[in-house]
């Protein structure tokens, strides 16, 4: 994560670029929604991680909102292919929910929790060096999408086992919309309450 040297502050890009940074790095992530079952699943898996490479080959990094759908992604397609079965193309919905809430879980309590990476990679958030007060807000924010997809696991595996398919598929959208726009929501009304704490001040960049 860039570190400001103005202390007070955090500071997004210009609002062009900030437009432009976001859109990059949504678009290359949306890779994993190209799937169907079968061919089209190892195609749109094949290409997220050449997207992954090229960035890797290009600038020595590879964004984390990118590698959580290249992950994601290759256990759909393994379930899918490796069984051919309509029940495990439906079991990829509440397992990818599932990995996604063991890979919050496990970076929440750590010094680079999964929020702060993403904050910095998709907007370019830079924020003062190691305050306790916003990296306490990151630790929190990652332990908060790590229980939404908790909790859109459980609720897509009770759908599965109960509800026909067509529903099931109507019900994974809900729940994942539902469940992404409640997480903004909240993260972002949070994380307004810890800058007016901790007294600090988001400006776009100026340069």
């Amino acid at each position: 994560m860039e570190i400001m040297t103005t202390h007070g502050h955090l500071e997004l890009p210009r609002p062009w670029r900030l437009l432009l940074t976001v859109g990059w790095n949504l678009a290359e992530s949306l890779g994993e929604r190209l799937g169907g079952e079968g061919a089209g699943m190892v195609t749109a898996t094949a290409v997220v991680w050449l997207t992954a490479a090229v960035r890797k080959a290009v600038t020595r990094t590879v964004p984390g909102l990118l590698l959580i759908s290249a992950l994601v992604l290759t256990l759909q397609t393994v379930l899918v292919v490796a069984t051919g079965s309509v029940l495990f193309f439906l079991l990829q919905f509440p397992l990818a929910n599932l990995a996604l809430c063991v890979l919050f879980a496990r970076t929440a309590p750590t010094r680079k929790p999964l929020v702060a990476q993403l904050a910095a990679e998709v907007v370019a958030l830079r924020q003062p060096s190691r305050h306790p007060g916003l990296h306490r807000f990151f630790q929190g924010a990652t332990w908060l999408w790590a229980g939404i997809f908790a909790a859109s696991t459980i609720g897509l595996a009770v759908a599965l086992a109960f509800e026909p398919v067509q529903l099931f598929l109507l019900l994974t959208t809900a729940v994942t919309v539902g469940g992404v726009v409640a997480g903004t929501i909240l993260s972002a009304l949070w994380f307004a309450r810890v800058l007016r704490r901790c007294g600090l001040r988001v400006r776009f960049a100026q340069s």
